[in-house]
């Protein structure tokens, strides 16, 4: 077998794989910070399968975000919240999450993909593959040198974890309202005309009971 399809393996389930290593790894990463920039990606397999390239303008970042939601402080005096629960963005997934806080951490870059490298019982840590795109070696690859014009992908949901998190991986039955958006499909539905340049919504009382 190849290298990396002993890596693939070793990976499908790392605590019984790794045993005390990935314990370790898990103890070392726990300390670290939320975002920490890295040499070398962990899973070489899934980083090479994702489009990273060991050569200048590659960088490698180590994301971590807290899993479940988040929940209001309780206010002991004043005004109480009437949303005294927890609260979490389900628009988005965890690792979607996790490119955008890496993003805005090294904003010169762009984010080319992501993997999950690591999870406890309330972190979880992907390593997202950023690309610097003003690199004279990544203006010279054709396969990565339209990142010098498609810029803040990660924001627009056009990686793998934003394409999943839109529904955009589904076709077929069942996908009608998912492109080319779910926003585009609601105003669609509610009759949006488009003249001179703006927007008007036709039926603005429906719009407001589906709000």
């Amino acid at each position: 077998m190849a290298l990396y399809k002993y890596l693939r393996d070793m990976w499908k389930k790392p605590r019984e794989n790794m045993g005390e290593s990935y314990r370790n790894f898990l103890i070392t990463i726990r300390k670290q910070g939320a975002t920490v920039k890295i040499e070398k990606p962990t899973r070489l397999d899934r980083a090479r399968a994702l489009g990273y390239k060991a050569k200048k303008g590659f960088v490698i970042a180590r994301e971590r975000v807290g899993k479940g939601a988040s929940k209001r402080n309780k206010r002991h005096l004043g005004v109480k919240s009437g949303s005294m629960r927890r609260l979490k963005v389900v628009s988005l997934s965890n690792q979607a999450i996790a490119e955008q806080r890496a993003n805005r951490h090294f904003p010169n870059l762009e984010v080319l993909n992501s993997y999950w490298v690591a999870e406890d019982g309330h972190n979880i840590w992907y390593e997202v593959i950023m690309v610097d795109p003003f690199s004279p070696t990544i203006i010279n690859d054709p396969k990565l040198n339209h990142l010098l014009l498609h810029r803040g992908r990660v924001y627009r949901g056009l990686t793998s974890a934003g394409k999943k998190s839109r529904g955009l991986l589904h076709k077929g039955i069942g996908a009608e309202k998912l492109r080319p958006s779910r926003n585009a499909a609601r105003k669609r539905k509610l009759g949006v005309q488009k003249r001179k340049g703006r927007e008007y919504v036709a039926v603005m009382q429906r719009m407001k009971k589906l709000k």
